[in-house]
Parts: structure tokens; C-alpha cells; sequence
């Protein structure tokens, strides 16, 4: 029997908990009994664990009760959590633990839990999009890969937010008991068996401003009002009074990204929030934000948020 320990705290997200739990649980269905998952809680605190929505969890061990390690370790996430600092005595306990584990890993914003203890320098992690840049700042050593829905990393697994649990859980599943047992789980548990795309997808617009009474942030504000005409180097470095290559060094400087970035990011924010709105062909979407034609639109939106235009309108829109 594989041993699958998920470390809670108080504040935990219950999905980050839950949805990986009944994957494993429900694998169990499908496998000998000599080859079932043993499932168990460790808490960082002691007695029953309020999570962030009120439930109430029963962990069956404390951490100081947990010596023997399990053949997978996964720190689960929640809201407040990159802003929590645990006990000296328990990050230490799970550094011990993460060392020997055969695999172990974190669900959602888990990962900070993980790189408080102590994870590799250069280790290649995800997390929820909206902790991505804060775990990228305050662990620079870490490799944040924002837009994967999991990522593994030798004998590490990390996943995105709360529901990418139940993506991981199921890839290690496949790579326990082969893709048919993990198939027929995503069946039981009416999900996808491999979502397509990234978390871009499932992100708020994501478009970078600066100060608003800035050269830059006038340009900006001249592109989201001009999304169909020419937005190129030329034309924006004209509307800042700028060189091309003094605006192209101010505006990276002051937004972070170059400007032929910010158009694109901008032309997508707009085609996004147009196909969740309106039912207008994709050559007119692709018009009307900027793009060639509906072609160009297609391999912008496979490209930055690994789905077609099509299949973004049928998950989102109305």
C-alpha cells in the first residue's frame, strides 16, 4: 500500500484537501486491496482544523506524532497562507520529512509552506496565479512556472490553484497505476482527465498599468482606446514623443514588459472579453481587438492561454 499524507493548518483551503483525498480514495476502487492508497491528515496544530470556509477538519496525527514518512507528502494551501510563519519545530519537521519521502509536494499556494522549510535552489514550482509573482519575489532562487496546472520536478510535485489538486492527484495516479485507472477515476468524479491549457484561462485580465500621470500609462491608455489600429513601435514611441529606442527602454522599465507585449496582452484581454460576451464570428472578434484576421487570433490565444478562441467561448461565455 502507497501511504498519501496531507499536511493541514488552520485557514487550509478544504478543496486543496478534499479533491486530491477522493482521487486517491476513489483510485481504491479500481486496484487490489494490496495496492490501495492509505490515506491520512498530519496537522500542524493539534485537535480538529477550521478551514478558510468554517469546515472543520480531524487530522489523524500530529506532526510530532508523524515519524514514519509517507511514500507522498503534500502541503496543502489556503488563503492566508503565504502570510502565516509556523513554529521553528514544525518547518523543521518538514524539511526532515520532504528529505526522505519518496515524492512530495504542495497543492495550490502549498509551495509557500514548502519554500519556508526549505526547497532546492532552482527547483521548478507552480502555484495559483494570483501567488505566483509574490513566490517568485520572495523566493528568487525558485523557478515559478505561473501558467502550469502542475509541475514536477524531480521528487517534487507542485500544482496551481485549489482544483489543479485533483490534475496532480491524477497524474500521479497515472504514473502509479497506468493512464486506464486514473481515466476511469476522472470518470467517477466527472472531470477532465487533462484540462487543456494553462491557469491564464481561469486568470482576471491580466494587463500591466503604471503610474497613470506617466508618458507610459498615456501610451497604454492610447492603446486599449485604438485595440484595431497601428500599434506598432513606431506609432507608440509617436504618441509618447519618443524615440523607438527610448521609449521601448522607458516603457519596459516602467511597465515590465516591452510594448509589443503590452498590445498583444491587451488585444487578448479584449478578444477574451468579447467572446464571453458576445456570439459575433471569430473574424469579427478578431477585427474589432486588433488581431489579422481570425486565423492570428487562434494562434495568440493557443500560445498564451493554450486554447483556441472556440474553446474559450464554450467554457466561459454566456
Amino acid at each position: 500500500m502507497k501511504s498519501v499524507a496531507i499536511v493541514v493548518f488552520p485557514g487550509v483551503q478544504s478543496l486543496d484537501v478534499s479533491g486530491p483525498l477522493d482521487v486517491f480514495a476513489e483510485a481504491n476502487r479500481f486496484l487490489l486491496p494490496a495496492q490501495h492508497y492509505r490515506l491520512e491528515l498530519i496537522g500542524l496544530t493539534r485537535g480538529a482544523v477550521p478551514c478558510s470556509n468554517g469546515m472543520l477538519l480531524a487530522p489523524q496525527r500530529h506532526y510530532t506524532d508523524a515519524v514514519d514518512v509517507p511514500d507522498l507528502l503534500l502541503a496543502a494551501g489556503g488563503p492566508g497562507l503565504p502570510d502565516i510563519r509556523e513554529p521553528d519545530e514544525a518547518l523543521a519537521w518538514l524539511r526532515e520529512a520532504c528529505a526522505k519521502a519518496p515524492r512530495y509536494g504542495s497543492i495550490c499556494n502549498g509551495v509557500f509552506l514548502l519554500a519556508r522549510a526549505g526547497l532546492p535552489p532552482g527547483a521548478v514550482v507552480t502555484t495559483h496565479w494570483n501567488d505566483a509573482q509574490t513566490l517568485a519575489a520572495r523566493y528568487p532562487d525558485l523557478q515559478v512556472q505561473a501558467d502550469r496546472l502542475y509541475a514536477q520536478d524531480g521528487r517534487l510535485h507542485t500544482s496551481a490553484g485549489v482544483t489543479a489538486g485533483i490534475d496532480l492527484a491524477l497524474y500521479l495516479v497515472a504514473q502509479d497505476h497506468g493512464p486506464d485507472v486514473a481515466l476511469n477515476v476522472a470518470k467517477r468524479l466527472v472531470v477532465f482527465m487533462q484540462r487543456a491549457g494553462g491557469q491564464s484561462q481561469f486568470s482576471p485580465f491580466l494587463t500591466p498599468f503604471v503610474e497613470e500621470t506617466s508618458a507610459v500609462a498615456q501610451v497604454q491608455q492610447y492603446v486599449l482606446g485604438h485595440l484595431a489600429d497601428d500599434l506598432g513601435l513606431d506609432a507608440l514611441a509617436a504618441q509618447a514623443h519618443m524615440s523607438r529606442r527610448n521609449f521601448s527602454r522607458v516603457f519596459l522599465r516602467d511597465a515590465g514588459v516591452t510594448p509589443a507585449d503590452f498590445v498583444e496582452s491587451a488585444r487578448v484581454d479584449a478578444a477574451r472579453a468579447r467572446l464571453e460576451r458576445e456570439s459575433a464570428p471569430l473574424k469579427t472578434v478578431a477585427f474589432r481587438c486588433g488581431f489579422r484576421d481570425a486565423r492570428h487570433l487562434r494562434e495568440v490565444f493557443q500560445r498564451r492561454l493554450g486554447v483556441s478562441p472556440s474553446e474559450y467561448r464554450a467554457r466561459f461565455g454566456r
